[in-house]
């Protein structure tokens, strides 16, 4: 069964052997916490987001960020998305999200959840219309030099 907790700085070794390309690693991070590969000190930057770890009986099988854009009370973000490559497809961040979603709305009172997703990242964005976000408006995407190109991002989101 699949869970949520606090991320532990323990749990960063294994999130990052995930990021095994650069292409899949800048597709998460948007580079903001450095370039293809980061070290675990990089990774630290999200001990200042609210960061989850996912974990079944196996062990851990996700991770993800929440946060208020432009500090709304009553909106929160996900970022930094990343499932086990060897658990993609199976439903998990679907699951995750789902978890997210509800921990969102029911804990922290959220009246919106958004999120990015790159445009060349079509799985990413196949599971959170799964998860039942939808697309934003076209207006507030952002585009992200990266990899000696410009990736645009698609908003998405949910209200409840």
């Amino acid at each position: 069964m699949l869970g949520l907790r606090p991320y532990k700085r323990e749990d960063a070794d294994t999130i990052l052997s995930w990021s095994t390309d650069e292409k899949g690693f800048y597709q998460w991070s948007a580079g903001i916490m450095g370039k293809y590969p980061i070290a675990r000190e990089e990774f630290s930057f999200v001990d200042s987001l609210m960061a989850f770890t996912a974990f079944d009986e196996n062990g851990i099988v996700g991770f993800f960020t929440l946060r208020n854009p432009e500090g709304k009370t009553d909106e929160l973000r996900i970022g930094f998305v990343i499932i086990d490559p060897k658990r993609r497809g199976s439903g998990t961040g679907k699951g995750m999200l789902l978890l997210a979603l509800r921990y969102a709305f029911d804990i922290y009172g959220a009246k919106k959840v958004s999120l990015g997703v790159f445009e060349n990242n079509q799985p990413a964005y196949y599971c959170y219309k799964a998860a039942g976000f939808r697309d934003g408006e076209p207006d507030g995407a952002e585009a992200y030099p990266v990899m000696g190109e410009v990736w645009k991002s698609r908003e998405m989101f949910i209200e409840r």
